[in-house]
């Protein structure tokens, strides 16, 4: 039962909150951390948040006042699910012992009230492993953060029995956020979860995003609706992008604009080849990176994406049809998220083994232009993710506050 959200302008006065983000693939974990931290921020005046952050562009977001980083060394996940160092002169087991001993020092002179983790119970290879022993012995309130899906149950199973991961969510974390309605996905559906452990399991619900109201920079002035293709990060994105230039390329038929977002993080030939392709079709428009792209979606007429998490969130906040090719590999995240938004109405979904049929696609753009928003095709659906868990935050700060500071707040 989540706690009743009330007093919200309390200040709460240097209540530090750390964040830990390992981002190995893409911007969905840094993306997330930000989103909750701005919220944090804006909902308790005075408390401080700091986000711990492996994302190579983790200096490229706009963050609120009183929301900081550190920047760790980054380590990268390749599609086969191997990670590698950014850094082709330091090896992976060095830079593991530097990102390990940044998140303990971090923590140590941070002194956090509530550590959020998110999705990676342990950290990359075990890296917040002792940090998470370090601050529980001194009373910091511990946080696991998980996203809807997680993976397919039983590679999921097989990757957190390695290092008996489930005992130690239970024995270490004092609450387990799932970022998601208990109605939409268990992430830890199929394993075998320890009744002590679902007693600190609350779903807070999907995260709602937010235009924003002013832009250092303006976008390009662009005329008429526009289709938001759109790969996340990108390292994954090159298939999404080329199936789509080629179903506009298979049928003149098909001439609503699209903007399509590559990604930071796509590699520079594939970047390369998608643009030359595109450029040679008056209805596409190609860019590399926003980094407000809830802006670019709330623009939008409707979305053609993969399908991460923080992508569901911005189509729920705006209210956009959607066309999900999910990706398949090195998780079934995608695949399962997209199935289930798909039994819910919420999106329409199209195979990546049909994808690269030109006309197909084609088809089903053009059947997404008439889809009805979710607001009309899943009414039921909401986004009180941030609303709860800064109930959950608020409560536990009040109960940490000394009762004369706990009234001059108020």
């Amino acid at each position: 039962m989540l706690p009743k959200v009330k007093g919200m302008s309390q200040g709460f006065r240097d209540a530090r909150i750390l964040m830990y983000s390992h981002d190995t693939f893409g911007l969905g974990h840094i993306r997330r951390c930000m989103t909750i931290a701005n919220h944090l921020v804006e909902t308790f005046q005075g408390a401080h948040v700091l986000i711990i952050s492996g994302a190579t562009i983790a200096g490229a977001f706009d963050y609120r006042s009183r929301v900081d980083y550190v920047k760790i060394p980054s380590v990268i996940k390749l599609r086969n699910g191997d990670y590698t160092s950014m850094d082709e002169h330091i090896n992976l087991e060095e830079t593991l012992e530097m990102r390990q001993a940044i998140i303990r020092q971090t923590a140590e002179s941070f002194q956090p009230d509530i550590f959020i983790v998110d999705k990676e119970p342990l950290g990359l290879r075990r890296e917040v492993e002792d940090t998470l022993v370090y601050l529980k012995s001194r009373g910091t309130l511990l946080v696991l953060g998980l996203r809807d899906v997680m993976d397919a149950p039983h590679l999921l199973d097989a990757e957190w029995r390695r290092n008996d991961v489930m005992a130690k969510i239970d024995q270490l974390y004092d609450h387990v956020w799932v970022y998601g309605p208990p109605d939409f996905h268990d992430p830890l559906t199929g394993l075998d979860v320890p009744p002590s452990l679902r007693r600190k399991m609350t779903f807070v619900g999907f995260l709602q995003r937010k235009a924003w109201k002013s832009r250092a920079t303006a976008l390009p002035k662009r005329d008429g609706d526009y289709i938001l293709v759109t790969t996340g990060g990108g390292g994954d994105g090159y298939e999404l992008v080329r199936d789509v230039i080629n179903a506009y390329q298979a049928d003149p038929d098909l001439t609503e604009k699209a903007l399509i977002v590559l990604g930071p993080y796509m590699p520079g030939e594939q970047r390369e080849t998608l643009t030359q392709a595109a450029a040679s079709h008056n209805c596409l428009e190609v860019i590399e990176f926003d980094n407000r792209m809830e802006d670019l979606i709330a623009n939008a007429r409707a979305i053609v994406a993969m399908g991460g998490y923080n992508t569901y969130c911005e189509i729920l906040s705006f209210d956009k049809p959607a066309l999900i090719i999910p990706r398949m590999v090195p998780r079934q995240e995608q695949l399962i998220r997209a199935m289930r938004a798909t039994e819910l109405g919420l999106v329409a979904m199209l195979h990546p083994d049909h994808s690269s049929d030109g006309m197909r696609l084609s088809a089903a753009i053009k059947e997404l232009l008439l889809r009805d928003p979710p607001s009309a095709t899943a009414p039921d659906y909401r986004l009180e993710g941030l609303p709860n868990l800064s109930a959950i935050v608020q409560e536990y700060l009040q109960g940490k506050r000394p009762d004369y500071l706990t009234a001059v707040e108020s």
